[in-house]
């Protein structure tokens, strides 16, 4: 695929002094779709009924919204559903954990570079992602990377993007300092929105399902074709 790159005058990509990732699509993809496949038997054993994610939109959202929408269209009653949420979180959990050798994950190109770089330049890492919790940090370990991250925002108690992009804020703010200029990760319109609703700026990159084409129609501060290409970019600059 042509390297492509659009960076927003005046920003400086590399020097920002927190950058929160999304995980699929932007730092790895789960080829053996270990994580989606949890979703139906978890609601099935915890609830007793049958969904599926047929129709569910998929890119970009959370577990939380997700789970809600396939029992939602299955006709399971909130009230119903609610209460036992936390039960099919932890099913779902147990259900990947138990799977994680088995897990077949494949990092996105320049991901474990970019992550060093930007390091090196003393930046905080964390997440942003709409991942469960324990699934998310599952799918880092297994892939070689927990020890670039030091934080995280998650979708156990934030069934927006929005929400949870801003609870990870606050938390890299804690460490690296209340006027810490915070920039978030993703390959998605939502992780861009999610960006925006919390006044931060974003790198997309086109290594998800969304084209180069569409991520630059919503204006990023930074759109590449992939990471391993932003950083080529950056290393071979005057």
């Amino acid at each position: 695929m042509e390297a492509r790159i659009a960076i927003e005058p005046g920003f400086a990509w590399d020097e920002q002094d927190v950058y929160l990732f999304d995980i699929d699509g932007t730092l790895l993809r789960d080829i053996g779709r270990t994580h989606m496949g949890s979703f139906v038997p978890s609601i099935r054993r915890v609830t007793g009924f049958e969904v599926t994610l047929e129709g569910v939109p998929i890119q970009g959202n959370t577990d939380t919204a997700i789970l809600r929408e396939a029992c939602r269209q299955a006709g399971i009653p909130a009230e119903v559903l609610e209460p036992q949420l936390a039960a099919i979180f932890e099913a779902m959990s147990q259900t990947v954990a138990g799977q994680r050798r088995e897990m077949v994950l494949r990092l996105m190109p320049g991901v474990e570079d970019a992550l060093c770089h930007l390091t090196r330049k003393g930046a905080l890492l964390g997440l942003a992602t709409g991942n469960l919790e324990a699934i998310g940090w599952i799918k880092i370990e297994e892939a070689g990377l927990r020890q670039w991250f030091r934080l995280g925002g998650f979708s156990d108690h934030f069934p927006l993007r929005s929400e949870l992009v801003g609870h990870a804020a606050r938390k890299a703010r804690e460490l690296a300092g209340a006027e810490a200029r915070v920039c978030v990760v993703g390959d998605t319109l939502r992780d861009i929105e999610a960006a925006r609703a919390n006044s931060l700026p974003v790198i997309a990159v086109a290594t998800g399902n969304f084209s180069f084409e569409t991520l630059l129609e919503c204006r990023p501060e930074v759109c590449a074709s992939s990471l391993a290409d932003l950083l080529a970019l950056t290393r071979t600059a005057p």
